[in-house]
């Protein structure tokens, strides 16, 4: 029986969500739902919420209440505690799975830097993104009072350090200098190097395309000079909804076993997130 995997909001990701679903062999699409919709009606196994990152909270908790699953790319790293503390007493309550934050990052590289911390348990990793278009941190501009359109890049400059280049589009009429304050008082770009830059036509600049470069270096018992590298280069909104996916299906089987709460991608089963036979996937993957 294929898994009825909905949809709330239809923009790059969703519509990269509708292709995964689509091309998954053990999913059907339940719906796709817009912010406005009533979600009175869904009748889902699980929810993707590919929603902006602030309002994810407040349609997880309803969906939940409801013993629906859910799954989303929340961004904001320094709340995440608290988004799974809270969605997790509903989940639970109601006997339903939240996965949380199931993007590439925080999501896919989370897992990778567990990995890297348990192979070599003494050192220091660095995360480097980019170059590239960072969807979490577009929404947040385009969101300022006075902003037509914007762009915002991650630029790498090494050791995890990152540079903001934002790119807006302003309003007739509007102070740049005004939006400029507001965007660097905003969580997402008040921890980083933070350029704005205004444009005459914001679609001009556009690229989806993103990127990690994930390095570290440590100590694997007492045996020093370890050094693991992982790199990627990937269209963003594909590769989210593709993970979003994937944990759609571990949240299903959480559910269904009696897991209830809310998870981050580094407290799933690996396997969970596959489709297929538990017994080939080993014979083919170990």
């Amino acid at each position: 029986m294929a898994f009825r995997i909905a949809l709330i909001g239809y923009g790059n990701i969703g519509r990269a969500a509708e292709q995964a679903i689509i091309a998954a062999p053990d999913m059907e699409l339940a719906g796709i739902y817009h912010h406005n919709d009533s979600l009175d009606n869904i009748q889902a196994d699980a929810v993707l919420l590919c929603t902006p990152t602030r309002e994810v909270e407040k349609f997880a908790l309803l969906l939940l209440e409801k013993g629906i699953c859910t799954i989303d790319s929340f961004d904001i790293h320094n709340q995440i505690v608290a988004l799974r503390s809270s969605l997790g007493l509903v989940a639970k309550t109601h006997k339903a799975v939240s996965v949380i934050s199931a993007g590439w990052d925080p999501g896919s590289d989370s897992v990778i830097r567990t990995l890297l911390l348990a192979m070599a348990p003494q050192g220091i990793t660095y995360t480097n993104f980019g170059p590239g278009r960072s969807m979490g941190h577009t929404v947040a501009a385009k969101a300022i009072e006075g902003v037509k359109n914007a762009l915002s890049m991650t630029i790498p400059l090494g050791t995890g350090i990152h540079r903001r280049m934002v790119y807006v589009e302003l309003e007739e009429g509007i102070d740049a200098a005004i939006v400029e304050k507001k965007l660097l008082a905003d969580d997402y770009f008040a921890h980083d190097e933070t350029h704005m830059v205004v444009v005459d036509d914001v679609e001009a600049l556009n690229n989806v395309a993103h990127g990690v470069n994930l390095v570290r270096s440590g100590v694997s018992g007492s045996t020093h000079n370890q050094r693991f590298e992982f790199n990627m280069t990937i269209n963003n909104p594909a590769l989210t909804a593709q993970v979003m996916v994937s944990c759609a299906r571990a949240a299903v089987r959480m559910q269904a076993a009696g897991r209830f709460g809310a998870y981050t991608m580094i407290e799933l089963a690996p396997i969970d997130l596959l489709p297929g036979d538990p017994e080939t996937l080993i014979k083919q993957l170990v």
